[in-house]
């Protein structure tokens, strides 16, 4: 790390294998930014707990699938510090002392927590759920980030991290905490295959990173296009189309040409989805390459996650202990 870098903080919850949706909306971004930036790369098994308590094998079983996701599309283990939230006591520590500088309403008005609670169907918030933004300030604040990207459904989280900061610092008359700052990401989310304008794991409508060739292909021929279209001589709609949604974003030289033909009826949805699997699959053939070698030596994504884990506990055991002689509690 250049002593003029930034440190930035980033991660996944580790409820399943990352998709394209995940690529397009961060993924891509990290592999970028790792030349520029301190990268850290959090595994968040404790946070997945939030949602997916009752199934704790998924979340075991997830967290060397995301690790693998993440380095397949890129990110080089030499340059980023992949580490494993439940490993860092720094976290937990630090999410406690943070739940007595908030309050329970500011947490219960928190619209992404709200939206979140609405889209899982909960009622009844359980008390790690609704302090999901006090566990993510501890995971952003105990190496000291200074950015962190986020899209915009999650800049209220980011505002309870810097509120929590201030009131700290303040609260005891220091500055060890770094108050965060957003990296907003201008990427628009990448839709489901089924029209959904999510992709989502538990919806069934996405391509994972982890796919085949032949599985991709099998996904994009059962994509939804212009129900209107019933054949090839009718002009079709890609305004509705989700194959030229994804060629926005996967195929972005031929896009205009393409959509100009599907007007004009001259490509069939037939023709436009193989070209779009095309261009998939060369995007993932080379994830592919680097997948197969870390699944071939899962002793060595092991010794990535606990080589960060060892240095991220380093790090963090020693912003706790400035907190703790800030607020005259040292054991």
């Amino acid at each position: 790390m250049s002593e003029t870098q930034k440190r930035i903080l980033t991660g996944d919850r580790t409820t399943g294998k990352l998709h394209l949706g995940h690529y397009v909306g961060s993924l891509q971004n990290r592999v970028a930014l790792q030349y520029d930036y301190d990268t850290f790369i959090l595994l968040a098994d404790v946070q997945a707990l939030t949602t997916h308590f009752e199934h704790p094998e998924l979340i075991h079983g997830s967290i060397l699938d995301v690790a693998i996701d993440n380095l397949s599309v890129g990110l080089d283990p030499e340059r980023v510090t992949v580490f494993q939230q439940s490993q860092i006591k720094a976290i937990a520590e630090m999410t406690i002392f943070y739940s007595m500088l908030i309050s329970v309403n500011t947490l219960r008005h928190n619209p992404t927590i709200k939206t979140e609670a609405a889209n899982y169907g909960y009622s009844d918030l359980s008390y790690g759920f609704l302090g999901y933004p006090v566990s993510q300030a501890a995971d952003i604040t105990f190496c000291k980030a200074e950015l962190v990207p986020v899209g915009e459904d999650q800049l209220p989280h980011m505002e309870v991290a810097r509120k929590l900061v201030r009131r700290f610092n303040d609260q005891y008359k220091t500055s060890i905490l770094v108050e965060p700052y957003a990296k907003l990401s201008e990427t628009p989310r990448l839709p489901g295959l089924d029209g959904n304008a999510k992709m989502g794991k538990s919806l069934g409508n996405a391509i994972y990173l982890s796919d085949d060739a032949d599985t991709v292909a099998k996904k994009v021929r059962s994509a939804v296009t212009d129900t209107n279209r019933i054949s090839v001589k009718i002009p079709g709609n890609p305004d509705v189309c989700m194959v030229s949604k994804y060629h926005k974003v996967f195929n972005v030289d031929e896009h205009e040409n393409i959509c100009s033909m599907c007007k004009n009826a001259e490509i069939g949805c037939v023709a436009c989805k193989k070209l779009l699997t095309e261009k998939l699959n060369n995007l993932m053939d080379p994830f592919r390459e680097k997948r197969a070698y870390y699944e071939a030596h899962i002793d060595e994504v092991q010794d990535i996650i606990n080589t960060g884990s060892r240095k991220a506990n380093e790090i963090g055991n020693e912003t706790v202990g400035q907190m703790r002689e800030a607020m005259s509690i040292l054991i």
